[in-house]
């Protein structure tokens, strides 16, 4: 691993999320492919005897990570990333949110109506007619 043998995920975390709080976007795309990197080792070396090394979701980190992608412009991460992030939380308005306007910057229009539906369902979003609105970060 590449942090002292040890995954430290929420410092880890903190410092992605300063990074992107400092418009630092592929710093904080570089801090938390790093961990997840880490993770997938450690899960890896796993042998059945030990709890997993998070010991819980990482669909934050996840969001995150898409959330750096998408505004470095790095699209087909963005969507990767909202959909590990839809595996764990298929009820995440948000990541179907910025799912949909991955899809949209990216030029996928009828891809992105589905996502951006479904966070309209999920009381996350309210359509516009504005086809270049951007995804908004308050409150995360």
């Amino acid at each position: 691993m590449t942090r002292n043998d040890t995954l430290y995920g929420f410092e880890r975390y903190e410092r992605a999320k300063a990074a992107f709080d400092d418009a630092r976007y592929t710093d904080a795309a570089r801090e938390l492919e790093d961990f997840f990197t880490d993770l997938a080792a450690a899960r890896a070396e796993d042998t059945g005897e030990h709890h997993d090394p998070v010991g819980h979701g990482t669909a934050e980190m996840h969001l995150l990570l898409a959330r750096a992608y998408f505004h470095s412009a790095q699209l087909s991460r963005a969507e990767s990333a909202c959909r590990a992030v839809l595996v764990e939380a298929p009820d995440d308005s948000y990541a179907h949110l910025l799912l949909g306007r991955t899809l949209q910057r990216a030029g996928r229009h009828d891809e992105a109506r589905g996502p951006l539906r479904l966070a309209e369902l999920l009381g996350d979003y309210t359509p516009s007619t504005d086809s270049g609105a951007e995804v908004a970060d308050e409150g995360f």
